[in-house]
């Protein structure tokens, strides 16, 4: 059902109006459109239905194929009526439908005596129509009417005829190429839009050959280009030029014509090419000049537009050129109070990467006014950059986190709350100084924090800095107060940060087991279970039973194993003298169940369905390899796979395969099940062919003698490849064997078989077989011990997509990596995403990953990677898997 459109107008927030469409059905539109039978048509009746039925098209409405075919031979017949009104819906309702190949007969007639009239506004629209239903046997048949309206001297005709080539080049390129002649004579004309829809098509007709976009650019930017739109598109193909060049040495033609364009009367052109001049590859100080000049003039203007494109530029600029942009920071602080409120932020971020330490105190003041007018989202980006310029100017940290302070404590979203947080934990990192002050604003903003998440992670953090400081009994007031006033959660965690003083600051232990001790008695399990744990670490005393680092390491080392894991493996412990074994948990995340979905008259595969979780799944693979004399000699098994479906469902025979990882080796599990009752199968094997796979050589297969009927069974094939590399390929499978008829009354099979085989699907050892997913408890506190030597950043363009989620789920796939902190999940609409993954990649490596996505308005997602890793060979590994992907 319709929604009712919301009126803009700030003054009348509490009125709505309705949409026109409101409470339309599909039932009762088509019903109207019997309409368009009648012997005496009303044209501005017949308007009105059609304008209906696009409206339930563009809202998703689906027609049936009987309701689409009759709606559309309803149409065809308004084409008797001479309103210029109606033909145009007749035109659009067509499009929209799209019919099917034999339908389009019906209406080529009648669009291509249209297309020869007199009446301009007959021929465009027949042209965008015929194009888009047509397929290429009718357009070769109209191939000569279009090339001759691209020449045509009415400017609608010509830009109806390239917009349809721009569309068709996708579909129908060899057709399109041949029109080069014309777009090429087109791209002269003195119409503007003629001249910009041909310079679009000329280009991507030859787009794919450099030298043909080169001498294009060449023989344009000699002044022929009148158009300002096609400006803009020739600047466009300039700086593309520059980029693709290898060389840009001495002086560069292109810039010339780059800034002449800053001279153009029309603004649209000057900052086309102020932008693409600040985005050339190794632009210098003097080159930016010219630029900014123009920019600087575009932020005095009266026109909002201008003043947001000049002030987002020079914001892009302040990054990597901070100094060039310092001439525009008294034009930029008269923007901080502009009504537009994405005009003030950029304004206010750019002034912050400009700055110098002198102007922070006047900066800070005209902040805080500001701050209380704009949206989380803006604020966001503001205490991002008031980071950065602390980071920037470390001896003016006080009066910068006072500032994070003051906001902290005044009304905010999550969001915006952990970027708060998050600026004042990197200050205190970075900065020894503001260490102290900041626990101890921290500490206040938790007095009154909503979020469970943000309060257990400041105690988290508290619990690892606070102890470092010169006076950390200041600390403990604000972490007790959390044990008494939070929820449950927040609770355990306050004691838990209260043990790790107790390990780390000798004078507060006797202390802290008096507080512990009252902790004891708690409702909740968790926080009892903590306390009681912690003074047994401690000692009932005060003193440590356990020696000082294995307490440390105990409340401070990481958890490398995942919790699920641990869990399962606690249930699945049984009571003995021989105690629990942390060791023999795993440390893979398995993403799904090793579970066989059960299709009927299917049973689960063997190993390929094991009962338990991941422990016992795990620990049933070691001991059956480990029980093939062929495979006993691999060593430690690194990963399993989950079973991956060689077969369809309902088939004769149900094949699975689960791909065991070694050092050296790679082990396929054929899980098989015959579902015929009447057969017996022997001596089943299955013929892999590994000529895609050029670094697999066979080592050794193992066949298995009999398949009975719905009696699952394993045949295994081995390969060899080079120790501790990343090996992938494909792989092609034969299931072989010998097949007896059983007789159904005693169940007996034959004596003689007969030999037969069965294709399987095509299996591919992927780079995500050789990494586990290993979560980490603090991804800050791993990314961050695991230091920078031997970090590996580079940025990738992963092209159009769906949407962002799209994006990162396909990138998570492919590394086969952990996400973690809950970062695989992307809002709704985001434009950007970071998203941080952990694992252990083979050679028992660890692996961290942080990917930082953004989406731009044509769908294109980039992505900037960052790799840090114990060992550079593995970073340089995951960097070329996802440039090869």
């Amino acid at each position: 059902m319709a929604q009712p459109l919301v009126k803009k107008d700030d003054d009348r927030d509490d009125e709505a109006e309705y949409s026109p469409f409101l409470g339309i059905e599909k039932g009762a539109v088509l019903q109207e459109a019997r309409v368009f039978n009648d012997p005496q048509l009303d044209p501005r009746r017949c308007s009105q239905v059609i304008t209906k039925l696009l409206y339930l098209l563009n809202q998703g409405d689906s027609f049936t194929k009987v309701e689409a075919t009759e709606v559309f031979f309803s149409v065809t017949k308004l084409f008797q009526s001479k309103d210029l009104g109606l033909r145009r819906m007749v035109y659009l309702i067509i499009k929209e439908l799209s019919p099917s190949a034999d339908e389009v007969i019906i209406v080529t007639s009648s669009l291509m005596k249209d297309m020869n009239s007199k009446t301009d506004m007959y021929r465009a629209n027949a042209i965008r129509v015929l194009c888009r239903i047509t397929d290429g046997t009718l357009l070769t048949q109209i191939e000569r009417y279009l090339k001759q309206a691209i020449v045509d001297k009415n400017p609608v005709v010509a830009s109806a005829a390239l917009v349809s080539g721009i569309h068709l080049l996708q579909t129908n390129p060899e057709i399109v190429k041949r029109w080069s002649n014309e777009v090429q004579e087109a791209v002269q004309s003195r119409a503007a839009l003629v001249q910009f829809h041909a310079l679009a098509l000329l280009q991507q007709i030859r787009q794919n050959d450099r030298l043909a976009v080169s001498k294009l650019v060449t023989s344009l930017t000699r002044g022929t280009v009148r158009s300002p739109l096609a400006q803009c598109l020739l600047i466009r193909y300039t700086s593309q030029v520059i980029r693709e060049s290898s060389t840009q040495t001495g002086d560069r033609p292109f810039y010339d014509f780059l800034e002449s364009c800053l001279r153009h009367k029309a603004e649209m052109v000057i900052f086309e090419a102020a932008r693409a001049i600040t985005e050339l590859s190794g632009v210098t100080s003097r080159e930016l000049t010219p630029a900014i000049t123009v920019l600087q003039l575009f932020l005095s203007s009266s026109k909002p537009v201008l003043r947001f494109a000049a002030v987002r530029t020079l914001n892009k600029v302040a990054m990597t050129h901070p100094m060039a942009v310092t001439n525009c920071n008294i034009d930029m602080e008269s923007l901080i109070s502009d009504q537009n409120r994405s005009i003030a932020t950029l304004a206010i971020t750019t002034l912050l990467k400009t700055g110098n330490e002198s102007s922070v105190d006047r900066l800070m003041k005209q902040i805080t006014n500001f701050m209380s007018d704009i949206a989380d989202e803006f604020k966001i980006v503001v205490v991002e950059a008031i980071r950065s310029l602390c980071l920037k100017f470390p001896l003016k940290y006080r009066s910068l986190m006072n500032f994070l302070s003051n906001i902290l404590r005044e009304e905010g979203g999550f969001e915006y709350k952990k970027a708060i947080v998050d600026s004042i934990v990197i200050l205190i990192r970075d900065i020894p100084e503001a260490k102290e002050s900041g626990l101890l604003h921290l500490c206040e903003f938790i007095e009154d924090c909503e979020f469970t998440y943000l309060s257990t992670q400041i105690l988290h953090f508290l619990g690892i800095e606070g102890p470092k400081t010169t006076d950390p009994s200041k600390y403990i007031r604000y972490i007790y107060n959390r044990v008494h006033l939070e929820n449950a959660t927040v609770r355990a965690a306050a004691v838990s940060t209260l043990a790790k003083f107790g390990a780390m600051v000798d004078a507060l232990k006797p202390r802290i087991f008096v507080l512990l001790r009252r902790c004891i008695f708690d409702s909740d399990d968790e926080v009892r279970d903590r306390a009681t744990l912690y003074l047994n670490t401690l000692g009932g005393d005060g003193e440590v039973v356990e020696t000082d680092k294995e307490v440390k390491t105990f409340l401070f080392g990481d958890l490398d194993i995942p919790l699920v894991n641990l869990e399962t493996s606690l249930k699945n412990y049984e009571p003995s003298e021989e105690p629990f074994d942390i060791h023999s948990v795993p440390k893979e995340v398995k993403s799904q169940p090793l579970v066989e979905k059960k299709a009927p008259g299917k049973k689960p595969a063997g190993l390929g369905a094991p009962p338990a979780g991941p422990p016992s799944t795990v620990d049933a693979y070691e001991r059956l390899l480990s029980s093939i004399p062929e495979f006993s000699n691999f060593g430690k098994l690194f990963k399993s796979s989950a079973p991956v479906e060689l077969t369809e469902a309902e088939t004769e025979y149900a094949v699975n395969v689960v791909k065991h990882v070694f050092d050296r080796h790679v082990v396929f599990q054929y899980n098989c099940t015959n579902t015929i009752p009447e057969q017996l199968l022997e001596n089943v094997s299955v013929i892999v062919d590994a000529s895609e796979a050029d670094d697999f050589a066979y080592v050794a297969s193992k066949p298995l003698r009999s398949l009975p009927y719905d009696t699952p069974g394993q045949t295994f094939v081995a390969f060899e490849k080079p120790e501790g590399i990343t090996a992938v390929g494909k792989f092609t499978n034969m299931l072989r064997f010998i097949v007896k008829e059983v007789d159904p009354s005693t169940g007996e099979a034959e004596e003689d078989g007969v030999e037969d085989e069965y294709q399987l699907e095509d299996l591919e050892v992927v780079a995500a077989d050789f990494m586990m997913k290993v979560g980490v408890s603090n991804f800050r506190n791993a990314w961050e011990s695991m230091g920078e030597d031997f970090e590996r950043v580079d940025e990738y363009g992963l092209g159009p997509r769906e949407s962002l989620a799209e994006a990162v789920s396909a990138v998570i796939n492919l590394l086969g990596m952990q996400p973690c902190e809950g970062t695989e999940v992307v809002a709704t609409n985001s434009r950007s995403h970071t998203c941080l993954l952990s694992g252990v990649s083979l050679g028992n490596v660890k692996v961290l990953v942080r990917l930082q996505f953004g989406i731009e308005g044509s769908r294109d997602v980039a992505m900037k990677l960052s790799v840090r890793s114990e060992d550079e060979a593995i970073g340089d590994a995951i960097h070329e898997i996802v440039s090869c992907s």
